[in-house]
């Protein structure tokens, strides 16, 4: 229902083009049983009079009937629709509600408090960007305020206004208020809710929602309605990277062919490159093509149909990106998956994962399972009704993603059964799965050397290190590493150098260069190195390691004390005149995916411990400069002449 509004009636254009250029607002509200969710929605919509009269006097009608409000009218009941909701006094399912006021559409959903429920919250919040959190002021911070506070915070909620309700039955305590606030507080500080919002409230007597009332007031802050109306969720929304998921492809002659969907994030116009996921082709946006006529640009949430400039193989599942921010892609990723199955989640099954329009088969295996009244965790292996666990997730085809706190629609997936084809559950994407998680088997034990490494460091005049050697390809990592293994040699020291493409005709021969494969890579040269350092001797390592994650795990696993990250800081224009392999040209036309300076980013150290410009500074020069920093940090300890 829509506001009243005096251009309905002197002017329906303009009050249509009004209506049409608000912004709309989806949030829900949530809570333990019986804090008055249900009640909060009804007034509301009472209060802001979208309540239409024939609706309302069979509101009176049904509060006389089976209302549970005493001698008040039980708004409560403008939500709850169930037989079973009405009869026990609690939501049950979920209900949405849409209205509108003079400032803002809004889409409100209200979920069930039980916590048998916990999935219909789930399915609720899920594309919410605001929660209100109703807690009742004779009772606190229960177990399920905390449960669904969790679970907003799990599913990217940034926005969280907490309306402690009920405050006629403490006396509107100021009191009351602060010390629920101040517990509040203290619970949800490790859930990194960006916003949160504190007002006190009687949703049945209507304190503190729409209008201010006579009770409250100490209370300084603005009512629930006036939160709502000006609250910005719009700061968070991602309009860099271009995440459009295609959903149809549309050819209704020979002379049109476009990619239809919803655009997820960034922006797009014509005389865009766009980069084609999963194939890694590359075209240029011509045009943008809606019911109404062309756009010149679209942005998050927006239904369109892209035509390309060039004939690109696309089809349903595929997804648009910018070419300088792919999408992340890896057959196994860990998730945070909350189970709604009545059968438990076991591990060796195989079910559908829904990504986005990609249809994927998968295994989940249970890795750690979350308390979230502790937010504590524990071993497990199975998963039942309405718990939540970290898990990983093998799927027989490559999955395309983001991080879900980047990107809540390409970082999440649903879970089918296969025979029954009900969800049985929901996730969110952490990262890739890989073996820098993994644990060793219980009874494996690290064996100790006999040889101290203070024998070592005597024995070879040095202290052990790593000098790991990043750049982009052609940077002359490699030509580095080789001058720098023959100056550490010619002067007496011990040496091993793990060079990239030797690892990968070794250790790593199993390997290709997706961004997952290349972290196993890096893990692999790291896990040498740290056995090489072990023996005392002096590591150097030469890979691109594009991630700046992958790179700061590699140095947690050696020791920071160890590590030195030496960025060979050359130009992808220098590189490519390097190139004598023509990888940049083969990654150009999309033979290579996934190539650090082209179809993929490279992570430029902000903190590397030493940085080379090779484009002005020759191998020695820059060897001298590696020299000097072991040098400075003690590595060496018996300094010798060339």
């Amino acid at each position: 229902m829509s506001h009243q509004s005096e251009l309905i009636a002197t002017d329906i254009d303009a009050y249509l083009a009004e209506h049409e250029h608000k912004d709309l607002l989806r949030l829900l509200t949530c809570g333990s049983v019986d804090d008055g969710k249900s009640t909060l929605i009804g007034r509301l919509l009472h209060d802001s009079h979208m309540v239409y009269e024939d609706h309302l006097a069979a509101l009176h009608k049904d509060s006389a009937a089976v209302g549970n409000a005493g001698e008040e009218l039980d708004l409560a009941l403008l939500t709850d629709g169930l037989k079973a909701e009405r009869e026990q006094g609690i939501t049950i399912d979920v209900a949405y509600r849409y209205f509108s006021t003079a400032r803002r559409k809004f889409i409100i959903a209200d979920t069930p408090g039980h916590e048998q429920y916990t999935r219909n919250m789930v399915t609720g919040a899920s594309t919410c960007q605001l929660a209100i959190i109703l807690i009742d002021a004779r009772h606190g911070v229960l177990a399920q305020t905390k449960r669904h506070s969790y679970i907003a915070s799990l599913l990217g909620i940034r926005h969280v206004a907490v309306a402690i309700n009920k405050m006629d039955l403490v006396d509107y305590s100021e009191d009351r208020f602060e010390q629920i606030k101040a517990d509040y507080e203290a619970f949800a500080e490790p859930l990194e809710i960006a916003n949160t919002y504190f007002i006190p409230m009687s949703a049945l007597r209507g304190d503190g929602v729409v209008d201010r009332g006579d009770n409250l007031g100490w209370f300084e802050g603005p009512t629930m309605m006036e939160y709502l109306e000006t609250v910005d969720v719009e700061q968070n929304i991602d309009t860099e990277r271009l995440r459009m998921p295609v959903q149809l492809v549309s050819r209704p002659d020979l002379d049109f062919r476009g990619y239809a969907g919803t655009v997820a994030s960034g922006i797009i116009k014509p005389g865009d490159p766009v980069l084609v996921m999963p194939s890694g082709v590359k075209s240029t946006v011509e045009r943008l093509v809606t019911f109404d006529g062309d756009l010149d640009r679209a942005g998050p949430g927006r239904a369109i149909t892209v035509t390309l400039d060039t004939e690109v193989d696309i089809s349903r599942g595929d997804v648009l990106v910018s070419p300088e921010e792919p999408m992340q892609r890896a057959h196994e990723v860990l998730a945070t998956v909350v189970w709604m199955g009545e059968e438990e989640l076991h591990g060796g099954k195989e079910y559908l994962l829904q990504q986005g329009n990609r249809r994927l088969n998968a295994r989940l295996t249970v890795q750690q399972k979350i308390d979230i009244n502790t937010l504590e965790t524990s071993p497990g292996s199975e998963l039942a009704l309405n718990e939540i666990a970290h898990c990983s997730v093998l799927a027989d085809a490559e999955i395309l993603f983001d991080p879900y706190e980047t990107n809540r629609v390409t970082g999440s997936f649903i879970v089918i059964d296969r025979l029954s084809n009900a969800t049985v559950g929901a996730g969110m994407i952490l990262s890739q799965s890989s073996a820098w998680d993994a644990s060793p088997a219980e009874q494996l034990e690290r064996q100790r050397s006999e040889v101290e490494l203070a024998e070592r460091n005597a024995r070879y005049g040095q202290k052990p290190a790593t000098v790991f050697l990043t750049g982009l390809t052609g940077a002359g990592k490699s030509t580095i590493g080789k001058a720098l293994e023959r100056r550490l040699f010619d002067r007496g020291r011990a040496t091993v150098r793990l060079d990239g493409e030797n690892m990968r005709l070794g250790i790593s021969k199993d390997l290709g260069f997706s961004s997952q494969e290349r972290s196993e890579n890096v893990r692999r040269t790291a896990e040498v190195a740290r056995l090489v350092n072990n023996q005392g001797l002096i590591a150097i390592a030469a890979l691109v390691a594009p991630k700046a994650s992958v790179r700061q795990r590699a140095r947690e696993l050696i020791s920071e004390e160890r590590f030195l990250e030496v960025f060979v800081d050359t130009p992808v224009e220098v590189c490519r005149e390097r190139d004598p392999h023509g990888l940049y040209t083969a990654a150009d036309a999309g033979e290579i995916p996934q190539f650090p300076g082209v179809s993929a980013t490279y992570d430029k150290p902000v903190d590397a411990d030493l940085v080379l410009d090779t484009e002005n500074n020759d191998t020695e020069a820059c060897v001298d400069a590696i020299v000097a920093l072991l040098m400075e940090r003690g590595f060496l300890t018996a300094p010798t002449a060339n």
